[in-house]
Parts: C-alpha cells; structure tokens; sequence
C-alpha cells in the first residue's frame, strides 16, 4: 500500500473530530500512571491527551478524576486548585467540581442561587488496574468493556510498568515497535560478537496473521542449517505491541523470562507518551522491583536518566543522544547507549510526522503495512458507525508474544502455538 499525503493525515491526526482522533477515542487508552497520583487529595496532575488539556487529581475517596483542565466560570487553570473533599475547587473564585465534572459548590454565588446546577466541565470516565488510569474518550453509548490485557491480570509481584515522552507522532514509535530487522543493526550492542541470533541473519522472513484484536506475526531467522529464530509479535489494536525475552541474544535460556511491550499514547500530533510493560513469563519467576529498575537502565529510561522532574529522557534532541562516536566504531551499531534511546534517536529524527509518502519499504516492512491497513480499516469503521477492530477487551485477553528456536522448516505457528497463549 502506498500512503498518499492524505492517507499520512488520515492516521496521524488525533485530534477531536479526526478521523483517528475519533477512532483512539473508541477504546480504553492509559491517562497516566497510578504513580503520579500516590494519595487522596494530592497534588492535581497536568495531563495531554489526545490534543486536549485535562487535569487528574484523586480525591477523597481515592477515586481519579480526569477533567478539563480549565474552570467553567473564567477558564483558570485548575493545575493549581485545592484538592480537597471529595472535589477540586479553583482557587480563582472557590467554584469546585467533582470527578465526574459536576459543580458541587459555587462559593462566589448567593446561597440561595441554583446556577451551578447548570454548570459542569468535561469529565472522562476511568478505570485504574496495573498501575495505570485507562479512560475512555469517545461516545457514552459506545463505550467497550474496561481493558484485561493478559498483563493487568498479572500480580504486582511479577510486573514493571514505567512511560516515557518522545517528541513524534504516536505512530512512528508504534511502526519501530513491531519492526523487528532494525533489531539486528540499531540495537546491535555487541558488534564484535559474530555469534548473536539477530547478526547470523539480518533479513528475517516475516509472516503476518490478521486477528479479530489486530494482527500477529512470526519473524524467522535461519541462523543455521538446522535451525531458525523465531519471534512472535502481537499488535493489539489500536496502539499497544507485545514481544517475548525467552532466551538471551545467543540462544540461551533467560532465567528470568518476561514479556515485554509498549502501548503509545498520543500527547498531540507531534508528542507521545510511551508506556513501557516488562511481566514475569510464569509465576514462578517474579519480577523484584530492582530488577525492574535494571532493565529500565540498560534501555536508557531508568528514572535516573530522566529531566529531573518529569518523563522525558536527558539523552534527547538538544544533546544528540550523547552519540559517541568511538563506541559506535568499535562496540555498537549507533554509539548511542541504551535500547530505548536508541530507538528515540531514529524515530524522533524523522521529524514529528514522518512523511511516508517518500519512503520505499520492503519485505522486512510487511507488519507495518499490516498496521496501517488495520488502522485505516478503523477510521473507516467508525464512521460506518461500527465498533473498531480489538475494541472488545474480550478479543485480546489471551494474546501473547513468544520467542524460540526451532528446527529449520518447522512451522512457526504450530511450534509457538502454546507458547503464544496466555498463561495468566
């Protein structure tokens, strides 16, 4: 499929009343994570979505509102209102809303007045499990059943969930997502190691398989006369990728093996948040929280390696990702430290919507096209006035990712077939 200019807007516009604006408006996307709202009647959280400026707060009672950002009486901003009895009150003139927007107290009118009956501001319902507040953006009337990924179901034992802000559209961070041949350059960390799966063969084979959640497909590498290197990706509609860390880049049996995935969350057209999700492969391998922490460091997000303050990484535009130059000549690919970094480097750089119309893809690039298709099939779906692919949380709670070797010329999916199931 070649994608037209207008075809590029059509998937990368996500404000309201867009065409994929409208569309990631009809599923359960993450708000922010549980973190940033640690306590009842804490500190307000600014938050970007989707185009639109919203504030979240938990109140009294514990539950998490997410509202319009801006008081219905002079528009000031409730970042800086008082968080307080089970509302947020504007400290403009007193004027307090609840979670679900409605005002519940006017201190500025005569008490007898009844004219905050009339008034609310825009609220968005949410749902928080495994450490994120998922809302809900789109018609009432169409709103699906709430997440259950097979990762929300996992004990907080045995799951990491971090976000991190790139500066680009959401969709060139999912397109690196589910491009699984730039894994054999760009995060070549080993260059003088011959013996890594992802350099005995540069070119995987790619076979896709389109789901009623989205698309999975099988990446095979003939690393010997004997054997091949398969890795199977899931894409869960509309934006989340999942893959498998079974075994290390040799071949070798991880001890503690994990599914790994992103979902990315449009800020705006040009900005993304990415929301990073490491979990335990079985119960009997939890996941402690500084191993967590290791592999945060190691793909160059660890909190560390944040602008103090925030979910952006040091390592960024204005600095060149600390690009060394010696390390890329004699021991990695880019020279650029960190999986994540690495991969920030190359989609940021494209510039905030990448111009696909100039591109020339190939073999490798099937996934991806799969992707656009599937998007493009949605927006189409939700002006037919139809629920889009993978809104049914019911359709994706047994997808997993997995990875393995195999005898060459035994098929992949029946190789990986239980494998690839959830086991939680």
């Amino acid at each position: 499929m070649h994608i037209t200019p207008e075809m590029n807007e059509r998937l990368t516009q996500v404000g309201a009343g867009t065409p994929m604006g409208e569309t990631l408006r009809r599923y359960w996307i993450p708000a922010c994570l549980t973190e940033e709202l640690p306590e009842p009647d804490g500190e307000p959280v600014r938050v970007r979505l989707m185009g639109e400026d919203l504030v979240a707060f938990r109140d009294s009672a514990g539950e998490v509102g997410l509202v319009e950002a801006y008081c219905a009486h002079r528009r000031a901003p409730l970042f800086f209102g008082r968080n307080e009895e089970c509302g947020l009150r504007c400290v403009y003139h007193g004027w307090k809303f609840d979670v679900q927007g409605t005002c519940v107290d006017m201190p500025s009118e005569p008490p007898y007045s009844k004219f905050r009956l009339r008034v609310a501001i825009k609220a968005y319902p949410t749902y928080e499990k495994a450490g994120v507040v998922w809302t809900y953006m789109g018609p009432t009337a169409e709103m699906p059943a709430p997440p259950d990924y097979e990762w929300m179901r996992v004990p907080e034992t045995h799951l990491g969930v971090s976000k991190t802000g790139e500066h680009c559209n959401y969709l060139q961070g999912i397109e690196g997502g589910i491009d699984t041949a730039h894994s054999s350059f760009a995060h070549n960390n080993d260059i003088q190691n011959k013996n890594l799966l992802r350099s005995l063969d540069p070119h995987p084979a790619l076979e896709v398989d389109v789901e009623n959640y989205g698309f999975r497909y099988g990446s095979i590498r003939n690393i010997s006369d004997e054997k091949s290197y398969v890795r199977v990706y899931q894409f869960m509609m509309p934006n989340q990728q999942m893959r498998a860390s079974l075994v290390d880049p040799e071949g070798n049996p991880i001890r503690m093996p994990a599914l790994d995935g992103h979902i990315w969350v449009p800020i705006d057209d040009e900005n993304t948040y990415v929301y990073n999700i490491k979990y335990a492969a079985t119960d009997a391998t939890p996941m402690p929280r500084e191993n967590f922490l290791d592999s945060e460091r190691r793909n160059g997000r660890h909190p560390e390696q944040f602008i103090p303050g925030t979910y952006w990484l040091q390592r960024n535009p204005s600095n060149d990702y600390l690009i060394d130059r010696e390390v890329q000549r004699t021991r990695t690919f880019t020279g650029i430290d960190g999986v994540n970094t690495q991969d920030f480097a190359l989609q940021e750089g494209m510039g905030g919507i990448v111009r696909r119309d100039l591109e020339a893809l190939g073999s490798s690039d099937s996934a991806i096209q799969t992707c656009r298709e599937l998007l493009l099939e949605a927006t189409d779906e939700v002006e037919r006035g139809l629920p889009p692919r993978g809104s049914d949380p019911e359709v994706c709670k047994t997808a997993r990712a997995g990875e393995m070797l195999i005898p060459r010329g035994v098929p992949w999916r029946d190789a990986t077939k239980d494998l690839t199931v959830a086991n939680w």
